[in-house]
């Protein structure tokens, strides 16, 4: 984009300022930015999506036992289903599956890489997209790496003992003690122990270690104990300690040594010269080289890390390392943080200021090494970077800058756990959450570098497999918008083909299959969506608000944690300040100690990229580098607002000078309580009520917002977008599966001046005019609905008006239902009579799973009861009258205006429900890919609700 088309764009934001020389490393990418109209072009966009703006699908090659016949069918079998592209993710057979005696491709053999022309041929004809993971599952890696370029961990054992006396113990023992808790141990891992030290406990500092390590290379170890409490540490590395979790032939095997950049380079070399040799240049069949998220099971290290440390933090950390270590278990997570001797509180402070260096020195490694040359390998093969850009020790927002499609990662999981839909708690940040923590780190990582796709591995599903519903899936997905996610690839199509035993190849997923009952009607979740990115890939996310995390503290305190899955936060509410700020009528982003060095300060304003924030918070942020804090005082100075939740800064991070760096700290924290109107120390609310607690200080402190929200509710979020033509876009949405909420929405004179108010549909794909009192608008949602309304310059157009939901002349439709049972995979059709109607879950065919139909006839010699209300239903819902389909409805409330098929007298009322499959898999026992999705272990699921409960209505 030429530089004054990108400058058009950064002024929609009044008082924006673009810093420049803050982001010439991480990059600021405007390619999405047409200056498109969004009356004109965008409408057509969104009316008639194109396939770039549809939802994709993670499309796992099962075992690499793919053919070619198979991949083109299933390619169609997608399209139909309104998907517009795939990401190629070949990954082991499923445990559980009959793999039918098909071979499988040995990754990166001539086969296989024929088979990718099969697919990349078939996609083009389709207008479809084709994505590529590297490697397969995760973390990456092969049979064929060796020595260095395979994965290591430094892992500590910690043996309390009570002198006098001589302990004796092998080297055998420690090992069998340190043996790492991975997912898949690698069979050929090896143990060498690193140093030995003994030490009194409790411990106020390094000069009470006892050296041993000159006896860490003896088979039998003899150490004479002194009189009292000692605790003996054995620092461990493990070489090839871990394997790729759930590897395709020829990708499986050891881990990648992400911290060794030759190694990283050497691997992405080999598969992109080794697929170009027979494809010709990746950039003519791919869009993008994919990476799932960096689990890299608690990988912490590589031969030249303490060199560095010492190079990078000006000391040798070796002396410390063993006493920042906690016990670790699955993915590096921390099992047990009181493990090892007890410190003093002293020393505890030194052993977390170390703890911090030891994860920044991982970090920048990371970024240096693997993020990097990850990103300079995509550009050499003129193909984009998407990746999950996290894991466990990335930067979780700083490492999502430079890759060209960022993305985070949503969950259908919660529904068994957080009951999502159905709770959303203040005093959990998962309760009731689709999408995860991440993915707010991984969207403001977007905004601050000016790209629009934000794409999302979404719902992701390893428990509800066969109990998902296209409610359920819309409902998360949603909440993935809110966290400013653009576009889905849902998670995900197993390749399976059609002679495989019932249910077929499942490695995961929400069960998307021909053999779902849904799937039918997997279209229309698959249209609202694409309709909905086609908006938001050509507009900005207006936010004006940082939070800074204190991640920093965290890294000290108890060491980094796998994202998206932290084990544990130190500021656990953190999410849900972002979420209180949306829910009362404005938006945030998060921000890092870097982005804030890396911005400039102008008129009162964090200036990075096209991003400009006027008001800060910082979350329970204790630790601060001194440039970080200097830079605040800037801000406040120049007319920014700091609130400081519980606590102001009050020291530095990491060891070296700390005491003249913290005097730095607490000096420019003086300096800033000058300003006590712009640096300004709030409580959290005691009783952890957030939304309420938000909406109060907004209000005293006169924080800006955009949208006066007059009942705002824990459900309800929004969204405000700005597009090329500087026309006002706005998502809301009500994330509860059973409720209706209604409020006032009360928008800016800034958004109303000289702009007309629009509804448009993203389940049909039209527009509706609609009307504000004094900027006003009574914005009704009910279960699951969402509403997109657009500001524009256009000012005619049809009157938005929605169905009611009762009216006075309501008739309850009672007595006398036919219902007729048609089994999707027995094959049979049974029939019963239903005085009232009832959930199937209650009745007889409580493990039913198929369509059942409720037909009924009806008198209309009053033509004005021309909508029928279902009331309460349990799967996707037609209505049909004298034959005629009045619709589908697959979410929240199934109100259909059936007046254009009534006839006057009796007319035959049909309703058709599509359950869902769970009851009936539980129920075959013989069946190990049934029972391991709904009863085995943690995956064991309560009976579901089915069919059509009502009351239905006419009126």
């Amino acid at each position: 984009m030429k530089r004054r088309d990108f400058l058009v764009r950064s002024a929609i934001f009044s008082a924006g300022c673009f810093a420049a020389s803050a982001v010439p490393a991480l990059g600021i990418n405007t390619s999405n930015a047409k200056n498109i109209r969004l009356d004109t072009d965008l409408y057509k966009l969104f009316k008639n999506p194109e396939s770039k703006y549809r939802p994709f699908v993670r499309w796992w090659w099962n075992g690499d036992k793919v053919e070619a016949k198979e991949l083109v069918r299933e390619l169609h079998l997608l399209k139909d289903a309104g998907i517009g592209g795939v990401e190629i993710n070949p990954i082991s057979f499923p445990s559980t599956g009959d793999d039918l005696s098909k071979k499988s491709l040995q990754w990166l053999s001539d086969e296989w890489i024929d088979m990718l022309q099969v697919t990349f041929a078939e996609a083009k004809k389709l207008d479809m997209t084709c994505d590529l993971i590297v490697g397969s599952g995760w973390p990456f890696g092969s049979e064929s790496l060796e020595g260095e370029e395979r994965a290591q961990v430094v892992i500590v054992n910690a043996e309390k003992l009570e002198g006098p006396m001589v302990y004796e113990f092998s080297q055998f023992n420690i090992f069998k003690s340190v043996d790492p808790g991975v997912t898949d141990p690698n069979p050929s891992r090896t143990f060498e122990i690193l140093s030995l030290k003994m030490v009194p406990n409790p411990m106020s500092g390094l000069d009470q270690v006892i050296e041993l390590s000159d006896k860490r290379k003896d088979e039998i170890i003899r150490v004479d104990v002194p009189a009292g409490n000692y605790v003996l540490y054995a620092l461990v590395k493990v070489n090839s300690f871990a394997n790729v979790i759930n590897g395709a032939p020829g990708a499986a095997g050891h881990i990648l040594n992400h911290m060794d950049k030759t190694a990283v380079r050497k691997y992405l070399d080999h598969m992109s010269d080794t697929i170009q040799k027979r494809t010709g240049p990746l950039s003519n069949h791919l869009r993008a080289f994919f990476t799932d998220s960096m689990e890299l099971e608690g990988c912490n290290w590589t031969g030249d890390l303490a060199e560095e440390f010492k190079k990078r933090r000006g000391y040798d950390m070796m002396p410390y390392l063993p006493f920042t270590m906690f016990k670790v278990g699955r993915l590096g997570a921390v099992v047990d943080d009181k493990y090892g001797v007890e410190k003093t509180p002293e020393f505890t402070e030194e052993i977390k200021r170390v703890r911090f260096d030891f994860e920044l020195t991982k970090a920048e490694l990371l970024r240096e090494r693997f993020t990097e040359t990850y990103l300079q390998w995509c550009k050499d093969q003129n193909v984009k970077s998407r990746a999950q850009a996290y894991g466990r020790g990335f930067f979780p927002l700083e490492t999502s800058l430079g890759y060209d499609i960022p993305e985070g990662e949503s969950w259908t999981t919660n529904w068994l756990k957080h009951k999502l839909g159905e709770e959303m708690s203040d005093e959990d940040y998962r309760r009731g959450r689709g999408y995860t923590m991440i993915d707010k780190y991984v969207s403001s990582a977007a905004h601050l570098a000016g790209k629009r796709v934000v794409s999302c591995e979404e719902m992701t599903n390893t428990y509800i497999v066969f109990n998902a519903t296209l409610e359920l899936l819309k409902i998360g997905s949603d909440q993935s918008i809110m966290s400013g996610i653009t576009h889905t690839v849902w998670h995900g199509f197993n390749y399976s083909p059609p002679d495989a035993p019932f249910p077929g190849w499942v490695q995961y997923g929400s069960y998307y299959n021909e053999n779902n009952n849904w799937w039918p009607y997997f279209k229309y979740l698959n249209n609202y969506k694409a309709r909905l990115s086609s908006v938001f890939q050509h507009a900005d996310m207006y936010t004006d608000i940082a939070i800074l995390p204190a991640n920093y503290d965290m890294w000290g305190e108890m060491g980094v944690q796998t994202d998206p899955f932290p084990e544990k936060l130190n500021v656990p509410y953190t999410s849900i300040i972002w979420e209180s700020i949306s829910k009362t009528g404005s938006a945030a982003d998060y921000t890092t100690e870097i982005i804030i060095n890396g911005s400039t300060v102008q008129n009162g304003k964090l200036c990075y990229g096209p991003k400009k924030y006027g008001t800060l918070f910082l979350a329970e942020v204790t630790s601060i580098n001194p440039e970080t804090i200097a830079k605040l005082y800037d801000f406040v100075s120049s007319g920014g607002r700091i609130f400081c939740i519980e606590k102001y800064p009050e020291k530095s991070l990491g060891l070296t000078n700390y005491q003249e760096k913290d005097k730095q700290v607490q000096e420019w924290v003086d300096k800033l309580k000058a300003f006590p109107d712009r640096f300004i120390l709030i409580k959290k609310p005691a009783d952890n009520r957030f939304l309420e607690w938000y909406k109060e200080a907004r209000i005293k402190y006169q924080i800006p917002h955009y949208l006066e929200i007059e009942n705002p509710d824990r459900y309800l979020m929004q969204n405000r977008y700005l597009s090329d033509d500087r026309s006002e876009i706005f998502f809301f949405g009500n994330a509860h599966k059973f409720n209706t909420h209604q409020t006032k929405i009360t928008f800016s004179k800034e958004i109303t001046k000289g702009r007309y108010p629009w509804i448009w549909d993203a389940e049909s794909g039209e527009r509706y005019h609609i009307e504000l009192a004094n900027n006003s608008f009574e914005l009704k949602l009910g279960p699951a609905e969402t509403r997109l309304i657009i500001f524009s310059k256009e000012k005619n157009g049809l009157k938005w008006t929605p169905a009611p939901e009762a009216a006075e002349n309501l008739q309850v439709l009672t007595g006398n239902w036919n219902v007729e049972l048609r089994h999707s995979r027995e094959n049979w059709v049974k029939t019963m009579q239903m005085d009232e109607l009832k959930d199937l879950k209650d009745t007889e065919f409580v493990n039913f799973t198929g369509i059942a139909i409720y037909r009924k006839t009806i008198d209309s010699t009053d033509l004005k009861k021309s909508f029928l209300n279902l009331g309460q239903v349990y799967g996707v819902s037609e209505v049909l009258v004298n034959g005629k389909s009045c619709g589908v409805k697959w979410y929240g409330k199934r109100i259909h205006n059936i007046a254009p098929f009534l006839q006057k007298g009796s007319n035959e009322l049909e309703i058709r429900v599509t359950t869902t499959m769970g009851n009936y898999m539980k129920t075959l026992t013989d069946n190990k890919t049934a029972q391991k999705f709904t009863v085995l272990k943690t995956k064991d699921q309560p009976i579901q609700s089915m069919g059509l409960a009502g009351p239905v209505t006419l009126y």
